[in-house]
């Protein structure tokens, strides 16, 4: 039975395959060779082929043999991969890294830091929420995280218990298909006009949202929780809204959106912070990907 196989019997496996010899296996593994004898015996019949051959004075393999050994090897890598891990964790505990983001924050780039922490840190546990407008800070003050990027002009949940740093900035552009009327707008295109036609907006969709709302020309709109879905109203021509350029730059270039050139009417580049509790001290595993968070 494959569920008998102990990792003491492919180490002894393996060292007999690296020492030549019965012997040999015994001498670097510091254990008798009846005791490698045992173990390869018990590895042959859980297995249920043989894995060396019984007619030669030096010890070689079989085809069985020769086609076990690196997975034998991969076996014993990944133990001793998992004992390294377990130490680390047992000296230093396991690393807590709780984010939550804002869906208008670059996603190309959040997912560039999440591997690198991952590769730098291999024992994190790293947790992270997506999440609009305030939802991220309201995470934070419930201790769900311990860090949130979030839009530095949404109004802060409680000053008092949150601090802000700047983080990056993220450039917003004015789009709509190329099949909506705004589109065939003489440019310029003034306030008025905007609001004459239905706006997507992005909400986290909670009692008050609409105090937060950002950049809305008129009364028409068409609130959603979900940058994705916004895109996808706008490709369809049902409204016009502002997105970040990271996000729309391809469907600009293939015209499956245009950018619309507003009148007297600035939209700022997003200003993203990073929020936490006050007094709170970041791990080394929460300051290295704040930096780079805040890389360009």
């Amino acid at each position: 039975m494959l569920d008998n196989v102990t990792i003491n019997q492919l180490r002894a496996f393996v060292a007999v395959c690296d020492q030549g010899s019965f012997s040999g296996a015994a001498r670097k593994l510091a254990r008798a060779q009846s005791a490698i004898s045992h173990a390869i015996k018990a590895l042959e019949s859980a297995f249920d082929v043989e894995l060396f051959e019984r007619n030669t004075r030096k010890a070689q393999l079989t085809a069985a043999g020769r086609s076990l050994l690196p997975d034998a090897r991969a076996v014993i890598s990944r133990t001793e991969e998992m004992k390294n891990r377990a130490g680390a964790i047992a000296q230093a505990g396991v690393p807590q890294v709780s984010l939550a983001v804002d869906a208008y924050f670059p996603r190309a780039h959040l997912i560039d830091c999440l591997r690198t922490v991952q590769d730098e840190c291999p024992t994190a546990a790293i947790n992270l929420h997506i999440t609009t407008m305030q939802g991220g800070e309201k995470l934070v003050l419930e201790k769900v995280c311990a860090l949130a990027v979030t839009i530095e002009n949404v109004p802060e949940v409680n000053p008092d218990a949150i601090e802000r740093h700047w983080l990056r900035e993220a450039e917003m552009v004015t789009v709509c298909a190329p099949s909506h009327p705004l589109a065939s707008t003489p440019k310029p295109i003034p306030v008025d006009e905007f609001g004459r036609h239905i706006q997507v907006v992005v909400t986290d969709n909670q009692p008050g949202a609409e105090k937060i709302q950002q950049g809305v020309a008129g009364k028409r709109q068409w609130l959603v929780n979900d940058l994705g879905a916004k895109r996808d109203l706008l490709k369809a021509g049902l409204g016009w809204g502002h997105l970040p350029r990271h996000l729309v730059s391809e469907d600009l270039a293939c015209a499956q959106l245009v950018e619309l050139e507003r009148r007297a009417w600035h939209i700022r580049s997003l200003t993203f912070v990073i929020s936490q509790r006050r007094g709170h001290d970041l791990s080394p595993c929460e300051s290295r990907l704040v930096e780079l968070l805040g890389k360009p």
